[in-house]
């Protein structure tokens, strides 16, 4: 049983000023794994002055000190890689060989490119006799969600220690487990005081009293659409930096038949992956309608070949969604894709069969959706693929960027030609080309209401300096 009722500010594990017990649920098994203290506006205040006191003498560190102090932290992470891994199954669902092998690993791989990025990032430089400053924005507060925990910890965490800047997270009241472990991390690892605090509490509670402290000046908001526009508001009073990742509803876009297998079975399986807890997964597939039935059955095969059940298992696959709000809400999306006429072709209603407990959805394809369906427009968030029909390429590319949102996109093609003037057309952050993977030194973030300003890498380490020009510096 987990017991983290504490907060961790200043340097120390401290009590709640009012102790709320939060339980934390397995959804694997709906049982109570551990508790829990939500916190409020008056701990959120203890860690923004013990961050802003730091921020005075971190904010002047040298690179290369900086340098030292992730090197320990990477240590540190790589010795408690195995508690974080079993946290994210315990608290989210994940198959525990999956959250080994990608959910975990994605920690270590935000601190590593940083650590790399740091070895050539200009902090100052002289253009045109200017002398150019990038200098850290101050106190940062991070709220993560609970989907990818530690891949959303580090892409924040780590960029604001490589500037200079201090900070305070709120990880999902959700999924908090790991994110305490990562705090633990942080302590092992000798991070000055102050520099790092760890609050938790929800969105009302501890999310809206960062957004709005005037000590703060910057949010990061990792989450949904809709709770990203409620910071972004938050925050516009004190004219503080807001960056926001949210949602996605990213088509992959098949453009030729000899291709279509290929993407097809990528997609299925990419779409499913973390149980289709995404903000980037491919959740429409476009492919021409001659070859919709074919697409339909490649389809079904791969997800009904898809393993569903307990995440200690080392053949499952797709383990259960996060909590049963998320459980019902994909249920009702099931059903409004039924109503809305669109064929259901594996999957559906309910749990899949043998699992009499637990947040599990069953792997669920529709075809012959049209852009006009709420299973087309809205984020599922769970393992729920649309396959859309279209007649010409410039359909599929009208139909691709029909949507409010901008994140992800993915094409397939045969011709080189073909696939780079589909990518160039369409309206979205990241354009993956025949299943290209990510890496970690690319920006992440997207186009329209998928959220503004970049993570990853150098690009992230932007969004955490303010630029300063200094006018007559070689003058004298």
């Amino acid at each position: 049983m987990y017991d983290y009722r504490q907060f961790y500010i200043d340097g120390a594990w401290v009590d709640p000023e009012t102790p709320r017990d939060h339980p934390v649920i397995n959804p694997a098994t709906e049982e109570r794994i551990g508790t829990i203290s939500l916190g409020g506006a008056g701990d959120v205040a203890r860690a923004v002055t013990a961050a802003r006191r730091a921020f005075a003498s971190y904010s002047l560190t040298t690179v290369p000190e900086r340098m030292a102090l992730i090197d320990r932290v990477i240590a540190a992470y790589r010795r408690r890689q195995g508690d974080i891994a079993q946290a994210i199954s315990d608290e989210m669902g994940a198959p525990l060989a999956f959250a080994r092998r990608s959910q975990s690993a994605l920690g270590i791989g935000h601190l590593t490119t940083i650590r790399q990025v740091l070895e050539t990032y200009r902090f100052s430089e002289d253009r045109d006799g200017l002398r150019l400053l990038r200098e850290p924005v101050g106190v940062c507060g991070f709220i993560t969600p609970w989907n990818w925990p530690l891949n959303q910890i580090t892409s924040k965490v780590a960029p604001a220690l490589a500037a200079g800047c201090t900070m305070v997270l709120k990880p999902s009241e959700i999924a908090p487990l790991s994110g305490t472990v990562f705090a633990e991390v942080m302590h092992e690892a000798g991070v000055p005081k102050g520099v790092f605090n760890l609050v938790h509490g929800d969105g009302p509670g501890v999310g809206q009293a960062l957004a709005t402290h005037p000590e703060v000046d910057m949010v990061s908001f990792t989450g949904s659409t809709r709770a990203g526009i409620a910071v972004a508001k938050a925050g516009a009073d004190t004219v503080k930096r807001v960056h926001q990742e949210l949602g996605g509803k990213s088509p992959l876009v098949v453009l030729d038949e000899q291709i279509l297998e290929a993407a097809v079975r990528w997609g299925v399986a990419d779409c499913f992956s973390n149980t289709g807890q995404a903000c980037n997964a491919p959740t429409r597939m476009l492919v021409p309608a001659r070859l919709q039935a074919r697409a339909m059955a490649l389809a079904k095969e791969v997800a009904d070949g898809i393993v569903t059940g307990d995440p200690r298992e080392p053949a499952t696959k797709l383990g259960p969604v996060v909590s049963q709000l998320q459980f019902d809400r994909i249920q009702r999306l099931i059903r409004a894709g039924i109503d809305e006429g669109a064929t259901l072709v594996t999957g559906g209603e309910g749990r899949p069969a043998g699992l009499t407990r637990g947040y599990f959805v069953r792997p669920t394809i529709f075809g012959g959706v049209r852009n006009d369906m709420t299973i087309a427009r809205e984020e599922i968030f769970g393992p729920v693929l649309a396959i859309l029909p279209y007649e010409t390429e410039a359909d599929a590319i009208r139909i691709a960027n029909d949507t409010p949102y901008g994140l992800a996109a993915y094409v397939w093609a045969t011709d080189r030609t073909v696939a780079r003037r589909a990518a160039s057309q369409i309206r979205a952050g990241m354009v993956h080309i025949n299943g290209a993977d990510m890496v970690l030194n690319a920006p992440f973030g997207g186009f329209k209401q998928s959220g503004n300003g970049r993570e990853w890498g150098e690009f992230g380490l932007a969004d955490f300096v303010e630029l300063k020009v200094v006018l007559g510096y070689n003058a004298l």
